[in-house]
């Protein structure tokens, strides 16, 4: 049986040093680190509006993945506090996408985009295309805001170190598991 490549969040999953399978680097600062990213899925649809055929976005589905072939640890500084904060920066990427994933569905629910193609076929390849490039630029905006609050969320708690900080966030990633 193959591993797994990525990891989805899931409210029961939980990290564990094994799961980062990189090599640490020794001229990084950071004791560990987790690459997590969004991936999506979508379902899109074709009408004909005005004699214009034209293609709507009718769901997105957006998950949140740890990636443990590039996460790694310096095991000689893998502790519990390291290790619940690097679940804190998964938690943290699901905390940003249920509050965002709204304004991601507004951008494209009930909303017509013209297409291009000289026949059927050609204007749902294209539709597939020009939908996924739409999605991407917004879910690349969604990670670049994820990005920015994680470093926060390292410098806030000193990755880790500053232990009220860190309980400060741990009780807001508690919620995600109710």
């Amino acid at each position: 049986m193959s591993e797994n490549v990525v990891f989805s969040w899931e409210p029961n999953f939980h990290l564990k040093w094994s799961d980062f399978k990189a090599e640490s680097n020794p001229a990084i600062f950071e004791d560990s680190h987790s690459v997590i990213k969004y991936r999506f899925t979508w379902i899109l649809d074709s009408d004909i509006i005005d004699e214009q055929i034209v293609f709507l976005i009718e769901y997105v589905h957006l998950v949140v993945e740890f990636n443990p072939l590039l996460s790694w640890v310096r095991h000689s500084e893998s502790n519990e506090n390291l290790l619940k904060h690097e679940q804190g920066n998964f938690d943290l990427a699901e905390i940003v996408k249920r509050e965002n994933i709204k304004k991601l569905q507004d951008a494209f629910y009930s909303k017509h985009f013209p297409t291009r193609g000289q026949n059927d076929e050609q204007r749902k390849q294209f539709a597939k295309e020009d939908s996924g490039k739409m999605i991407v630029d917004e879910v690349n905006k969604l990670q670049q805001l994820y990005d920015k609050k994680r470093l926060k969320y390292q410098d806030e708690t000193n990755f880790g170190q500053n232990a009220s900080k860190q309980s400060e966030y741990d009780l807001i990633f508690k919620q995600l598991r109710l």
